[in-house]
């Protein structure tokens, strides 16, 4: 009868490792929580961050500094709520907008008329520092979904390219 018993209660402490086991490795999608995605279709596709010119605060000079966000799938993405961020925390808001499949939107730092490729986030100041800076681009949920830096956070400079966070093509 003892070799019964310990037949059990080997059974039962497995049954209970198991159980331990599968409630570590129960997925993030499982718990409530999303992965993180780790690819978009929606990118920071290029950034001006250094208006060309002198910096003197007119809006001419001020349009002249943006970033280009793009869907680069087939279907139209609707950015309402979604948020282009700096690092100091200036934050763009999308409002009622689609961008349509394997298009482009030009986010001008100044003032304009809003269309389908260009919006104007209003602005009577630069929004990108020159030297380093991080355009973060946030989904209505407020979920990260591109992340865009130059510049180097110790003072050396880097390839004025720029880097994604998610591993996106940049062109200058």
């Amino acid at each position: 009868m003892s070799v019964f018993v310990s037949a059990r209660r080997l059974t039962a402490a497995a049954a209970v490792a198991a159980a331990a086991v599968g409630a570590l490795a129960l997925p993030a999608a499982a718990s409530g929580q999303h992965p993180a995605r780790p690819h978009s279709d929606v990118v920071i596709s290029k950034v001006q961050y250094d208006s060309p010119g002198r910096d003197d605060r007119s809006n001419r000079s001020l349009n002249k500094e943006w970033v280009d966000v793009t869907n680069t799938a087939r279907r139209a993405v609707d950015l309402d709520r979604w948020t282009l961020t700096d690092e100091a925390g200036h934050t763009y808001t999308f409002r009622h907008f689609r961008l349509d499949g394997r298009s482009t939107v030009r986010v001008h730092t100044g003032e304009g008329r809003d269309s389908a490729t260009d919006v104007y986030q209003d602005r009577r100041a630069y929004v990108w520092n020159n030297d380093r800076d991080t355009a973060t681009l946030r989904n209505d949920r407020d979920r990260t979904v591109d992340e865009f830096s130059w510049g180097d956070r110790r003072g050396e400079d880097r390839d004025r390219r720029g880097e994604h966070r998610n591993g996106g093509d940049f062109r200058r």
